[in-house]
């Protein structure tokens, strides 16, 4: 009877930090861009954090989809 040890990669935990931490990012960037403060920033029509929110949330649900555990036959 030999049973196998089944580990969970760091990256699929890294990729679900990544997916969480653009959901906020994103999520506070459509807020400002629905709510402009009343002194903008000086670049702030570049929406930084809805790209970075964006590119946080691809690489977290490539890592995910990567490093997701799997059956074994």
């Amino acid at each position: 009877m030999s049973e196998k040890k089944h580990f969970l990669s760091i990256w699929l935990f890294i990729g679900s930090l990544l997916l969480v931490y653009g959901l906020l990012i994103l999520g506070s960037g459509i807020y400002v861009l629905s709510h402009p403060p009343q002194h903008p920033l000086v670049l702030a029509k570049l929406n930084a954090p809805i790209w970075w929110g964006a590119l946080l949330i691809v690489l977290g649900v490539t890592y995910i989809l990567i490093f997701r555990p799997r059956r074994e036959k």
